[in-house]
């Protein structure tokens, strides 16, 4: 079994996220800069609110994906490990003469979230605030506690000076919580359907295709790539759309395995895994529009796979 996959599951577990990226962005300039280059509401965003969002090229293609979060003098973005890179040099190219300062603060400030079932009561037991809106968040004990969660369980994120990461950790463990490998953190996020950049969403990625619709914000105006998004929506689909598939046996296919329907090409796996819960492979593909209602039967490798 996992390291943590039935805490997450059934009770609550811990994780590093240590290696993701973490910039501030401050300035008086930063919530207009922020709000004209990524594809969700960042002017409307209150000192302790945030929210999910993505940075397309121009052609409205997904370079990164962010979490946003809103203090009242900066913001604090979170990225994938490798996208820190790129999300400094895409803001720091539309910096013009505008008043906006971007730190890159991945080293001393440290990542960890609790998740599962449990999560809360973790937090109750170690005293610390739970907020309730996810990305909303708020300061505790030099730390911050925002509702943030990567696997798709009930879960929270805290960011706290990195020379006290193995003091959180400390609290974590005495209130119940089981450290949770990387492997199990995936498992369980594919099971609950959530992409990862690098992996589920790539380059070439659409936002609609992705159904991560809460990255979108369709009434703030003008925003690096919209054009693209809104004719989409104008269109009024896409032609391909990340799904959940369970797939019978034990084996994952290999990223990039075709599934197909009726003998036709229907779609193509991005990440799958064992799921000892379903007894089967639990796996995230783009399949093709006409295929990706629950239900759907495809086959991948001459296996029954189920659209979830």
């Amino acid at each position: 079994m996992l390291e943590g996959y039935d805490a997450l599951r059934e009770g609550a577990a811990w994780l590093d996220l240590s290696g993701r990226g973490r910039i501030a962005v401050t300035g008086r300039d930063r919530a207009r800069l922020l709000h004209n280059l990524t594809t969700n509401h960042v002017k409307q965003l209150a000192q302790g609110g945030g929210c999910y969002a993505f940075l397309l090229t121009p052609q409205g293609r997904i370079q990164a994906d962010l979490d946003i979060m809103a203090f009242e003098d900066r913001f604090l973005l979170g990225t994938q490990p490798e996208t820190r890179e790129r999300v400094l040099q895409l803001i720091r190219k539309y910096i013009i003469a505008d008043d906006v300062k971007l730190e890159d603060i991945s080293e001393t400030l440290a990542e960890l979230a609790v998740e599962g079932p449990r999560a809360s009561a973790v937090l109750a037991s170690i005293g610390a605030p739970a907020p309730e809106v996810p990305w909303s968040h708020t300061g505790w004990d030099g730390a911050i506690v925002a509702a943030i969660t990567s696997t798709g369980q009930p879960g929270y994120r805290i960011f706290a000076p990195s020379d006290r990461k193995a003091e959180w950790i400390g609290r974590f463990e005495k209130a119940g919580a089981t450290a949770a490998s990387a492997g199990a953190a995936r498992l369980i996020r594919i099971e609950n359907g959530i992409p990862r950049y690098g992996e589920d969403i790539f380059e070439n990625s659409l936002p609609q295709e992705t159904r991560q619709m809460h990255a979108l914000h369709f009434n703030k105006g003008c925003y690096l790539g919209q054009e693209i998004v809104e004719r989409i929506r104008a269109r009024g689909h896409v032609n391909k759309l990340l799904t959940r598939v369970r797939i019978e046996g034990t084996e994952p296919p290999p990223a990039g395995a075709k599934l197909e329907a009726a003998g036709a090409e229907a779609g193509e796996i991005t990440s799958a895994a064992f799921s000892p819960a379903g007894s089967n492979v639990a796996a995230l593909a783009y399949v093709r529009a006409a295929h990706a209602q629950p239900g759907a039967e495809l086959n991948v490798d001459g296996r029954r796979a189920v659209v979830a």
